[in-house]
């Protein structure tokens, strides 16, 4: 995915077995969070730090999901044990991961990557950690939400 590029829509479920559905947000800043899988260190480190500067991400008016491969359940489960306010949503086919270069060396996981979408549905961000180890810090994602506003 190349910078001013339309983002391809997709329709995943959240850990509620509830559709979402990325057309539904156009007019609206969006990010894409992928993360390799629940319940793991460096993912968990990584939500649970969005968790704790969520009210930052709300004042941006930004629409913020992850995306990994887990199951539907495996997200409820995750979201309810760390209090998570952001939806997540089970690639479990990794066709949205792959369709935004999310390939990861782990075998049936997503890499680690942010994407941000802006109101006009064009990528205006997009990072991907070549070492899955490593998370994106917060203080990164919300300026390019900033700059995409």
């Amino acid at each position: 995915m190349n910078i001013g590029t339309t983002a391809p829509d997709f329709t995943l479920k959240d850990g509620d077995g509830r559709d979402w559905s990325l057309a539904e947000h156009r007019g609206q800043v969006v990010v894409l969070l992928f993360y390799p899988g629940d319940n793991t260190p460096v993912c968990t480190r990584q939500l649970c730090s969005v968790r704790d500067h969520w009210g930052e991400y709300q004042l941006t008016g930004a629409e913020v999901v992850g995306i990994s491969t887990d199951s539907v359940a495996s997200h409820k489960s995750f979201a309810e044990e760390h209090d998570l306010p952001l939806r997540l949503l089970a690639d479990t086919e990794r066709k949205v991961s792959e369709a935004y270069g999310m390939k990861s060396w782990l075998p049936g996981r997503s890499a680690r990557g942010v994407v941000v979408i802006d109101r006009d549905g064009k990528i205006a961000y997009q990072k991907v950690q070549v070492l899955s180890i490593f998370r994106p810090a917060d203080e990164d994602v919300l300026e390019a939400i900033r700059k995409a506003g």
